[in-house]
């Protein structure tokens, strides 16, 4: 759970009552929200509870500039959610509004309206059941299989039982209650032959801080209150770096500032905050967050009010300090946070970014390895049990911190360019379990949850894991015994990928065919490794890119004979015999003609 602060609580809206349902999962996060929608799609009835008053998890309290490389490969539940978003703009503000073009394809929407279309998806859909404000206690389990969870909120307890429970949670609360092993810090090199990794584990874990949403238009902007415990002397360190060549303003973009105000703005002149990679002065705090993954509720809440203590208290010491430069607070002083965002908390974030925290050991563990290039191929290894795709890398802003908070450096960060990458369904699974999903505590190593943390990527796990329960409930199965194929087959059809594809986007008429092709196997082999390993498209601004070269499937060009043998052996590994393979002129033919033939 996330922990919100502590006057923030509210004395329990929920009946004491048992409920009964196909599907339970715990944590409206993104990927909890994405999990109980397709399960819905898929004619599970779900009960999803959020520990807090806010669904949504971060993409509602202030990660607004979403983590991805390129549109592409932005597909299922996000894209879906982003097309929404986008929509809400084009419907109150015009087609050809500065809001919607500021809206990023729908991909930078205010905090808001994220959570309006979240709750506007939740909504739509009759079979889901949501509870808020109401944390998990304890599970009933029987013969490897949870059959109950209590959650308990204010004095009142709500006991739920289901067929399939998945954990939404970032910090794999449910995971652990039903005793599947998980790992906490960083592993050894030698664990996984990891390069990223350090020599030895330890129990670091990837720093935490706020993603604020602040503005500097004088009529949405509150000012920026000292916060509570505030002490002058914690700052003053910070004086040091506001000097020509180290620091020359509070809010910039990409680097001597403070914080990076992300651009460009979200729609209605709102930013982003965040913390500046490999910065001089940091927002994230590497080792004060060791606590939080297996901490009570006391424990996260002391470190809730340390992190947002340090996070406002150096941005008021910026605005409102007279020993900081004027022309560094000068222009600091034209932000604030905005009037209409957050208005329940202080418009203040609810929810603390917790990068990292429990991580599954389950079926698969995903590692560095896994999202590197395939031999000699522009693509990342083939996975063809994938049940979804990213576009990011292994990415971390630290996990230690040599020397003073405000002077030192961060230790463990990490920024590797990476192919598209493939995840596969065994990441999803305990091994200990029959009937638990864990899409975003995923298993993974340290390095390899790096490249999975990413709000999107968490999506379409979620969406995978809700078709899976499903699935599993329709054909009496545990959940790692579900049929791969109708799985994938389902996903596709719900416009989700499973790999990379460049050109063959959700929508076109052989998406479904496509996907089911290049996740057996067919579009590896086609394109060799770039010179420069994770090569990306034209850069469009910041770290978003136009589409990842050597990765598109060029449905009209012409079968070679390279290209055809490739395909026919393919065909015959997949049992698949036609006479018209042969013949089909184009890649898109063959394609094509393979789909209709398969089993």
């Amino acid at each position: 759970m996330r922990i919100l602060p502590l006057t923030l609580f509210f004395v329990a809206s929920l009946q004491a009552a048992d409920l009964q349902t196909d599907v339970c999962i715990y944590g409206a996060t993104p990927g909890g929200v994405a999990a109980a929608l397709a399960a819905a799609r898929s004619g599970s009835d779900v009960v999803l509870v959020e520990p807090t008053a806010r669904i949504g998890g971060l993409l509602t309290s202030g990660l607004s500039h979403t983590d991805f490389h390129s549109f592409e490969s932005l597909t299922g539940s996000f894209l879906e959610f982003s097309q929404r978003v986008k929509a809400h703009y084009v419907k109150t503000y015009g087609a050809d509004s500065d809001q919607v073009k500021a809206s990023f394809e729908g991909t930078f929407g205010e905090p808001k309206v994220n959570l309006l279309v979240l709750q506007q998806l939740l909504k739509e859909q009759p079979r889901i059941t949501l509870r808020e404000k109401a944390v998990l206690v304890s599970l009933d389990i029987e013969d490897a299989a949870i059959t109950q969870a209590s959650f308990k909120s204010g004095d009142e307890t709500l006991k739920v039982k289901a067929k399939v429970f998945i954990d939404g949670s970032y910090e794999g609360d449910l995971m652990a209650n039903a005793g599947v092993k998980y790992h906490v810090g960083r592993e050894g090199r030698d664990v996984y032959g990891e390069s990223l990794a350090p020599e030895k584990g330890d129990s670091e874990l990837q720093a935490y801080n706020f993603r604020f949403c602040a503005t500097d238009d004088a009529n949405n902007r509150v000012p920026i209150a000292a916060p509570k415990g505030y002490r002058r002397e914690d700052f003053v360190a910070v004086l040091d770096f506001l000097k020509p060549g180290k620091i020359d303003r509070v809010f910039g973009y990409p680097s001597r500032c403070i914080v990076k105000a992300q651009t460009p703005a979200l729609p209605n002149r709102k930013y982003d905050l965040n913390d500046v990679s490999r910065g001089l002065v940091r927002l994230s705090m590497p080792g004060h967050n060791l606590g939080w993954p297996e901490g009570d509720e006391a424990v996260r809440q002391a470190i809730f009010d340390e992190h947002l203590r340090y996070n406002v208290g150096l941005l008021y010491f910026l605005i409102n300090d007279k020993a900081v430069p004027e022309a560094i607070q000068q222009p600091a002083r034209e932000w604030g946070w905005c009037k209409d965002e957050f208005t329940e908390t202080g418009h203040l974030p609810p929810q603390l970014y917790v990068r990292e925290a429990r991580r599954m050991i389950g079926q698969h563990v995903y590692v560095q390895q896994d999202s590197e290039h395939a031999p000699g191929d522009a693509r990342a290894k083939l996975f063809t049990d994938s049940i979804t795709m990213g576009d990011y890398g292994n990415n971390c802003h630290g996990t230690s911190h040599e020397g003073p908070q405000i002077g030192g450096k961060h230790g463990g960060e990490m920024y590797n360019p990476v192919p598209p990458y493939q995840v596969p369904y065994g990441a999803l699974v305990a091994k200990e379990c029959t009937n638990l999903l864990v899409p975003v505590a995923v298993s993974s190593s340290h390095v390899g949850f790096c490249a999975l943390r990413l709000e999107p990527i968490w999506m379409s796990l979620g969406q995978a894991s809700g078709h899976a329960a499903a699935l599993a409930i329709q054909t009496s199965k545990p959940v790692h015994e579900v049929s791969m194929s109708t799985l994938q087959s389902r996903l596709h059809q719900d416009k989700s990928a499973t790999i990379y594809v460049a050109d063959v986007l959700p929508g076109h008429p052989l998406f479904e065919a496509v996907q089911w092709w290049g996740t057996a196997g067919g579009l590896h082999g086609l394109n060799p490794m770039p010179e420069k390993p994770g090569q990306r498209g034209k850069n469009l601004h910041g770290q978003y890119f136009e589409a990842n070269p050597g990765h598109a499937a060029e449905l009209s060009k012409p079968m070679d004979a390279y290209t055809r043998d490739l395909w026919l052996a393919l065909t015959a590994k997949l049992g698949i015999l036609s006479n018209e393979l042969p013949k089909a002129p184009t890649r898109g033919d063959f394609i094509q003609a393979a789909f209709s033939k398969k089993q």
